[in-house]
């Protein structure tokens, strides 16, 4: 089993962020997990990076369970699992090649990231990651001049500059438009299908699970209340997932530029395609 997660808890005060999760991967997929705010999706995520502390249960990747690893054992492990983020967290007066540099901060030395230095090597991977993403020309700027799909790119770039086993993204399209929300999601199914690496991504759109991911899990209150395909993730489904009644409509949550249009836009643009 790649990917176990065991009865896994985490609670703050009384309330349980995340209640007796449990489910397997068995071999590298990309894996979308949706549900509403407070669900517990971005805290399951982060103690699966070991940015917080499970109170029970067992988080197991190639048969190691990483939640009992600790100070350089731990380190290696976020090495190996990238995370991403809504807000990007790059160094916004930096120029992005060394924003993407930072992914190799865990392996260097304390000198070398005092005075800025890397080798010529990493400096040329750097590089290549980004020209990979469509965005190699931008380099030598400064990350605050990039627009937020570019800062999202430059921050996957970072993420596969620690040659990550696993990399997860915590809501990666939320803050951005329709058409950067595409281009990421697609840069990020490239890496699974080309690379073979797990993607584990939360996400709040459901066309966005059903186009990109090969499973769905849907999280309320805490606990997982879907696990299945992206066909098996009905409108009917999704109202038990958010916990909606009948009113609930998938277009309120749709990345697709299509969803976006009025009716006189979308007649224009379909009269256009048959031209």
């Amino acid at each position: 089993m790649l990917l176990s997660v065991e009865n896994v808890t985490k609670t703050f005060g009384r309330n349980k962020a995340v209640d007796n999760v449990s489910f397997a991967l068995e071999k590298s997929a990309m894996i979308g997990i949706i549900g509403r705010s407070g669900a517990g999706k971005s805290t399951f995520l982060r103690m699966v990076n070991r940015l917080t502390d499970a109170i029970t249960g067992a988080i197991k990747f190639d048969g190691r369970d990483i939640l009992h690893l600790k100070a350089a054992e731990k380190r290696a492990w976020q090495s190996d699992c990238a995370m991403i983020f809504q807000q990007f967290n790059l160094v916004p007066r930096m120029d992005v090649v060394s924003n993407v540099l930072h992914g190799t901060l865990n392996r260097r030395s304390t000198f070398a990231t005092m005075f800025n230095l890397y080798p010529q090597g990493d400096i040329h991977r750097a590089i290549d990651i980004l020209d990979r993403l469509g965005i190699a020309e931008q380099a030598p700027k400064r990350a605050e001049a990039l627009s937020g799909g570019q800062q999202q790119r430059v921050a996957i770039a970072r993420a596969l500059m620690q040659d990550p086993k696993i990399i997860l993204a915590d809501e990666p399209i939320a803050s951005l438009d329709p058409m950067n929300a595409q281009v990421v999601m697609q840069a990020l199914r490239r890496i699974h299908e080309e690379d073979g690496r797990m993607v584990i991504a939360n996400l709040h759109t459901l066309d966005t699970a059903r186009r990109y991911c090969d499973r769905v899990i849907g999280m309320r209150g805490g606990r997982i209340v879907f696990d299945g395909t992206p066909d098996q993730l009905t409108t009917g489904v999704a109202r038990d997932i958010y916990g909606a009644d009948a009113s609930f409509s998938e277009a309120a949550t749709s990345t697709s530029i299509e969803a976006l249009e009025t009716p006189a836009e979308r007649a224009v643009h379909q009269a256009e395609a048959t031209v």
